[in-house]
């Protein structure tokens, strides 16, 4: 087993969320927020303001007009948007590099990030569950562990692969077991760290259902559904592969046929490519 505080000291080498991205969540979960509201907080970041008309003015959109202000981008795109893209911006960063350990490559982990988080939006959407925006963000976040994980990963992989298969126990399980913590943990500790909310921090350590989880949940439910559909599409499947377990009870709380999963599936599957011209512009 590893020195496990030696390993939470690396949550510290992920870039941080700032202030102007807490203000933004904030207003997307706020129902008496305007537009001007939103804009007049994304302005006060010059980088974020200066991606996000990047983003905007990009072929992915193909507006009519070239963008100038982020005033104008939620006037065009409307405020939903704008907030998936500033919680988009605030994955980029620490998501895109490579995952050795978890067998990764550049840009994978975003991908399936990005993917299953809109994939959970919009299941939340579709099914009136919760704050869609949460949702999102912690479908975006959930694996951001890994980024800490993954050197560690790599260097006990074989042991891991070992005690899966002689115990038959999920890849996190085996984490735990072999490194002394697992990636959700550590995901969930970032986010503590960061000061998101209990909530968020809650749906990211519990985001592959362990014991005890509350089968009434259905934010977390959502997130969990988009998760397993997106490893079922081959999206974001390294080395953990599919080694956890699946829990059919949660497809049918949120009242989902096998017709509706396969159409949510074709639907995803014809956006991949949109959706990676709008990633590889972040």
């Amino acid at each position: 087993m590893t020195d496990v505080a030696a390993i939470l000291k690396d949550i510290d080498k992920l870039k941080p969320i700032s202030q102007v991205t807490h203000r933004v969540m904030a207003i997307a979960g706020n129902t008496v927020s305007s537009a001007s509201d939103l804009a007049d907080i994304i302005e006060y970041d010059p980088a974020l303001t200066a991606n996000l008309l990047k983003v905007c003015n990009s072929a992915f959109f193909g507006l009519a007009r070239k963008i100038d202000s982020i005033h104008q981008a939620v006037a065009y795109l409307g405020m939903d948007q704008v907030v998936d893209m500033v919680l988009m911006d605030l994955g980029s960063a620490n998501l895109k590099r490579a995952q050795k350990g978890y067998d990764l490559r550049e840009g994978e982990l975003w991908k399936y990030s990005g993917l299953s988080a809109l994939m959970a939006r919009d299941i939340a959407q579709s099914k009136g569950i919760g704050d869609k925006h949460l949702v999102f963000t912690a479908a975006l976040l959930k694996d951001i562990g890994k980024v800490v994980l993954s050197s560690h990963v790599r260097n006990y992989f074989d042991e891991i692969g070992k005690v899966i298969r002689e115990q038959n126990i999920t890849f996190r399980d085996a984490e735990k077991l072999i490194i002394g913590v697992d990636h959700a943990e550590v995901g969930a500790m970032a986010a503590e760290k960061w000061n998101l909310s209990g909530r968020m921090v809650d749906i990211i350590r519990n985001h592959h259902l362990g014991a005890g989880w509350n089968e009434d949940d259905m934010e977390l439910a959502a997130v969990y559904v988009a998760d397993t559909l997106c490893m079922i599409m081959g999206i974001g499947v390294g080395s953990d592969g599919l080694a956890y377990r699946f829990h059919p009870n949660v497809v049918e709380k949120l009242h989902f046929s096998e017709t509706d999963l396969q159409m949510m599936m074709a639907s995803f599957g014809e956006k991949i490519q949109e959706v990676e011209d709008l990633l590889s512009n972040e």
